[in-house]
């Protein structure tokens, strides 16, 4: 898994993590300022706007924090979140002057976003209003200069580097407790932010920041509070997702997720925003169903643009000259661009940038990688004909004048050809550890479950067996899925292989990797595999 856990003590904190191991939120940067100033406006009645993001993390942030600043008695709390349409990532100047003019704020604090937004934060500033941001992403150079910037990246603790803008936020809000505390305030004293951590787990979990350190501790924690106790905007989207069991992370990144980010891929994020806001069991319903309905229509758009994305691609595809793949079309939707980057990345094995333009010839962009390829790293060579870029080593966005495009698509091919021309580009599937066929079974699901929760930097274990066999003839079930036994001889397991419907089947012994989990038919429970790769044992 490449955790590197040898010590007793770490794995002990691992497996077992404890809320009690958090660290001290002043060691973030900037923590001590940014706590005074929002006591300081909770105290004063002034008008504070909390402004997100769109994505998951942006909302379930925004959401956290205005819950938080309520509980405080401030009194005059407005959320604010940008629209990806109209106003774009981040604390857009478009953004801002939309929230002056509807809100007067004297303070404004970001979550998710901001550190490089410095042209809107001295823009707020000249208008007389104090900035305080809350975020996680990468610093593009001098960060913005607002009153406090509350980033770990750029602070010395390389283990909070990891946090999402969820687990920022929750810092935040204990930076706020423990100094109320410290004063003697009672209304400090009675609020208990584990009540907020199954709010913490969908966000950390949904911006696929690793699941290690900290974040291990708040999203196993949050994910015991929500099979305790769902909140009504928990339960209705767990409700039309159709989760059954325990809910786990893998729940969240597929099933909640999703629906949580359609509305703002699509429109405006706010009405998830009411979502998570929301008491009323029976309005939660009524939007989680809207909620869904939209992530239904951003998936038929998405597959419409990867089709006609890989249609355009494979007219002139060479994999020995074309590395860093950039595609674009006026009319694309910006919403979902960022899926299909990922789809292509898949498909072709190359990192992608898809670009939609607009009518005034405007482009934006997502762009994907693949391990190995730091993609910010790419655009920073390619920055000459960019307007502005900004992410991470996997994934990044940027923005793009038409006229520029050619020139950009062509650099970026050569830049990435620089690195990547000559190495084997092959998908791998990579395994935990081979074992026995035998060896699955209920102590060792038991096992892999103290290893929950799974997701970046802590994935699911794939295992493998050699040398079994497949056991009559294979059934076609669902869109496209094999349902099969494989047996040694002496033991034999259900399995069931997602999507490879059209594989061809090896004859013979074959080596299976798989991942396990308990499927539970009729009241009967068995353990079954999930195939991961099958082929003919060399």
């Amino acid at each position: 898994m490449g955790l590197g856990y040898q010590d007793l003590a770490d794995i002990e904190r691992f497996l077992k993590p404890r809320l009690s191991e958090l660290s001290d939120p002043f060691l973030l940067p900037d923590m001590e300022p940014a706590i005074r100033r929002v006591q300081q406006a909770i105290q004063a009645n002034e008008s504070i706007v909390v402004y997100g993001d769109y994505d998951v993390d942006g909302i379930v942030s925004t959401g956290l924090l205005v819950q938080v600043l309520h509980r405080l008695r401030a009194r005059m709390v407005t959320p604010c979140l940008p629209s990806r349409q109209e106003e774009g990532y981040g604390l857009s100047l478009a953004a801002l002057k939309r929230c002056m003019g509807q809100c007067r704020p004297t303070l404004l604090i970001t979550v998710d976003c901001g550190t490089n937004d410095t042209e809107a934060v001295l823009l707020a500033q000249k208008s007389g209003i104090d900035v305080i941001i809350t975020d996680h992403h990468e610093n593009g150079g001098q960060p913005a200069p607002a009153l406090a910037v509350v980033n770990p990246k750029l602070g010395r603790e390389d283990s909070l580097k990891v946090l999402a803008g969820v687990g920022v936020v929750f810092k935040l809000c204990h930076g706020l407790l423990k100094l109320g505390r410290d004063q003697g305030l009672k209304i400090a004293h009675n609020l208990d932010l584990r009540e907020y951590l199954d709010w913490v787990a969908v966000g950390t979990v949904a911006d696929i920041v690793p699941l290690t350190g900290e974040n291990r501790i708040m999203v196993r924690h949050g994910l015991t509070r929500m099979n305790q106790a769902l909140a009504p905007c928990w339960k209705s989207l767990v409700d039309v997702a159709g989760i059954r069991g325990p809910i786990n992370a893998q729940h969240i990144g597929y099933g909640l997720g999703p629906r949580l980010n359609a509305a703002g891929r699509l429109g405006n994020a706010d009405t998830s925003l009411e979502l998570l806001l929301t008491d009323d069991m029976a309005r939660a319903h009524e939007i989680a169903m809207e909620l869904d309905g939209a992530n239904r229509d951003r998936q038929k758009i998405e597959a419409g643009i990867v089709a006609e994305a890989m249609r355009e691609i494979d007219v002139n595809f060479d994999e020995q000259e074309h590395y860093g793949l950039v595609i674009a079309k006026a009319g694309w939707h910006a919403g979902v661009i960022g899926i299909v980057a990922s789809r292509l990345v898949t498909r072709y094995r190359r990192p992608v940038v898809v670009v939609a333009f607009d009518e005034s010839g405007v482009g934006r962009g997502s762009c994907r990688s693949i391990e190995g390829y730091h993609i910010l790293k790419g655009l920073e060579r390619c920055r000459q004909y960019l307007v502005t870029y900004g992410g991470h080593e996997m994934a990044a966005g940027l923005e793009i004048d038409r006229g520029r495009y050619d020139d950009f698509r062509m650099a970026f091919n050569e830049v990435v050809k620089s690195e990547l021309k000559g190495r084997d580009l092959r998908p791998v599937q990579r395994i935990s550890t081979w074992i026995e066929l035998e060896q699955v079974n209920d102590a060792l699901y038991a096992a892999m479950e103290a290893l929950r929760p799974f997701g970046q930097n802590n994935p699911v274990p794939v295992l493998a067996v050699r040398g079994v066999r497949i056991q009559g003839q294979p059934r076609r079930v669902g869109v496209n899925h094999l349902r099969f036994t494989v047996g040694n001889g002496r033991t034999s397991r259900s399995a069931i292989a997602f999507r490879m419907a059209d594989v061809a089947m090896p004859e013979g012994p074959v080596d299976v990797a798989f991942t396990f989990q308990k499927n539970n038919f009729m009241g009967n429970e068995t353990l079954e595999l999930n195939v991961q790769a099958i082929r003919k044992t060399a």
